[in-house]
């Protein structure tokens, strides 16, 4: 009698467990596969940037996570040369490059991390930050533009930034516009000149052709 009633005890066990298996078992394995993807996605985090809380998150907000923005007002610094990358951290930390947001932030930055955060987003991928609506004429334009101006000797074949000269391919257009026209009108600087002197040479409907062109030339990696 006893033995009876424990294999009912036993069978009854099982059909409870699997019972249970039936109900609570996919969400077992989507919360164990979830797990090892937030475990994955951190160890990534912490190999690219060092441990949390990484001093590049608080750029995310305006630049995008990993220096890659959603929003076309504000520069990519992802696949950025660390070199121009540092600079203009140091311009803005010194003053002579001017910003009421990027001002205060850089002033604060030593040049240790200035460096670490300059070499941090050089070594991101690139992509298009966003993709300008279809217009044929306006593209060719920037393209011919591109070539006359000879931009690749400062900014590289692909226009994705040299040793000398920053990425603008994939940059956001309002962005890359808005930039053309500071240093048409003076109000951004290069300390080489080129720039302002290039710049200010080109009609204004050219500019919006080059910004144009240039949002939509995907990037290469450094």
């Amino acid at each position: 009698m006893r033995k009876r009633t424990l294999l009912w005890s036993s069978a009854l066990l099982a059909t409870a467990l699997l019972g249970a298996a039936a109900v609570y078992g996919p969400e077992l394995v989507a919360g164990y596969r979830f797990m090892n993807a937030l475990d994955r996605h951190y160890a990534s985090y912490e190999a690219n940037g060092g441990a949390w809380p990484q001093p590049q998150d608080t750029c995310a907000l305006c630049h995008g996570v990993r220096g890659q923005p959603e929003n076309a007002q504000y520069p990519a610094l992802a696949g950025q040369p660390a070199a121009y990358l540092q600079a203009q951290l140091q311009a803005f930390a010194q003053g002579k490059r001017h910003s009421p947001q990027m001002q205060p932030l850089a002033a604060d930055l030593g040049d240790a991390r200035i460096q670490a955060l300059a070499e941090y987003f050089a070594r991101q991928t690139p992509r298009i930050t966003d993709t300008p609506a279809p217009d044929d004429a306006l593209q060719a334009r920037g393209q011919a533009s591109v070539a006359a101006r000879a931009c690749s000797a400062c900014h590289g074949a692909q226009l994705s930034g040299s040793e000398i000269g920053p990425r603008l391919a994939g940059q956001g257009q309002a962005y890359l516009l808005e930039q053309l026209q500071a240093f048409k009108q003076g109000r951004r600087t290069d300390p080489t000149g080129a720039m302002n002197a290039t710049v200010s040479l080109i009609p204004d409907d050219e500019l919006q052709a080059l910004a144009h062109y240039l949002a939509g030339l995907e990037p290469t990696a450094r």
